[in-house]
């Protein structure tokens, strides 16, 4: 990491952040419009430009806008990439006390800048949003239908995390002392802001309306890859927030798909595979024998089996990519796979002992009896996760907390 200039902070001071890549086209007239909008305010400022080394003459832009007395400086990141960890190294790097992120790609108004501090400052506000969504907020027509119910999808899946209307914006101001409040910062693709409303506790939330435009210049970065990181990062963030619960959840899932590849697998043995394993128990045993006699039953045990088998290993695998994930390396594949059939074993021995305990001991039960088995399923399955949790996933190394991610 390289900086152009540092400096003691200054808690009358705004820090403007501004993580960029490839965006040296639209530097200048963004700084412009800022120092316009700023200039008005009466207030110390300056502007932190995070480049991921795009090499493409944003630094030699830096040199000129600063040799003209405007308080701007740039932070070059080597071998790094990434719009949220680009605006956490930039308000890591700040000199003020109120921070402000906002895109390069003028999508967002400088000119709302002073709005969004004012907001702050007077409601109290732990974080002041940059909003397309509010009253009085508007989008550019050529922003497209497709953008923006991209847009709305993803506001709809952070629901459980904020009840903001645009807690997807990358126009926002929260004080410095909120932001040192994080815990354990992993961001991953572009929605920084929903990460530091969850991981700061943001409580007192506002929004200011703004006019969102389409770049001039230069190209989005918005691409499947980044979607796959914004399923990725609710997943990270829904196991800071509800620990156990949303582990438990996704274990669930994982199960119900497990019923369908379960299902699935034992239909298609059925249907192709039982009259090759009746034959070869005719073949291996004698013809007199019990076996023998019972090849078709015998044959469906076989598939039953093998269908259980498949949806197990099915189960361990997503179970291991995705709700326990945060453990994936710290463990043997194989072993692992061997404690879950284990654990899973064990689950089913519980499910089938509640399952027929209940109805001999409680006559509710008794006249019940799918009841019963419903709990007896409840409690295999929280038998089986923490089993899985604390035996066959068990994190075994720590230190991946802190600010990094």
């Amino acid at each position: 990491m390289a900086t152009t200039e540092t400096g003691a902070r200054d808690g009358e001071m705004v820090s403007i952040i501004v993580p960029t890549y490839k965006e040296v086209e639209n530097l200048s007239p963004l700084i412009d419009r800022i120092n316009q909008a700023m200039s008005a305010t009466g207030l110390n400022w300056e502007v932190v430009v995070v480049d991921d080394d795009s090499q493409d003459g944003s630094d030699q832009v830096i040199a000129e806008l600063a040799s003209r007395g405007l308080p701007v400086r740039l932070i070059t990141r080597v071998g790094q990439r990434g719009l949220s960890s680009a605006v956490i190294e930039g308000f890591n790097c700040a000199r003020g006390e109120r921070l402000v992120c906002m895109d390069a790609d003028m999508s967002h108004p400088p000119e709302s800048i002073p709005a969004l501090l004012g907001c702050m400052k007077r409601e109290g506000a732990d974080f002041v949003i940059g909003s397309r969504y509010v009253t009085g907020a508007a989008t550019d027509e050529s922003w497209g239908a497709f953008r923006w119910l991209n847009s709305k999808v993803a506001t709809l899946l952070a629901r459980p995390f904020t009840k903001a209307a645009d807690p997807m914006a990358g126009f926002f101001a929260m004080p410095r002392e909120v932001f040192q409040r994080a815990k354990a910062l992993s961001p991953i693709g572009y929605k920084i802001a929903l990460e530091l409303i969850v991981k700061c506790d943001c409580k007192n939330i506002r929004e200011v309306p703004i006019h969102f435009a389409n770049r001039k210049f230069g190209t989005s970065k918005l691409n499947l890859r980044e979607q796959v990181n914004y399923i990725k990062h609710l997943k990270r963030l829904a196991d800071f927030k509800y620990g156990w619960f949303s582990r438990l959840l996704q274990f669930c899932i994982v199960g119900g798909t497990g019923a369908v590849v379960d299902l699935t697998t034992y239909a298609i043995l059925i249907a192709l595979a039982v009259p090759h394993f009746r034959t070869a128990v005719a073949a291996i045993f004698p013809a007199d024998s019990v076996f023998a006699a019972h090849k078709a039953g015998v044959a469906l045990v076989i598939g039953r089996g093998l269908a259980i088998w498949v949806a197990m290993t099915w189960n361990f695998f997503f179970n291991r990519r995705l709700t326990f994930s945060h453990t994936r390396g710290g463990g043997n594949v194989l072993g692992q796979y061997w404690k879950f059939v284990v654990a899973c074993s064990m689950g089913a021995v519980v499910n089938w002992f509640i399952s027929v305990l209940l109805p001999a001991k409680a006559a509710f039960f008794d006249a019940h009896k799918l009841t019963a088995a419903v709990v007896g399923i409840m409690v295999g399955t929280l038998f089986n996760f923490t089993l899985s949790q604390q035996w066959v996933f068990r994190l075994r190394h720590h230190g991946r907390s802190g600010r990094g991610g």
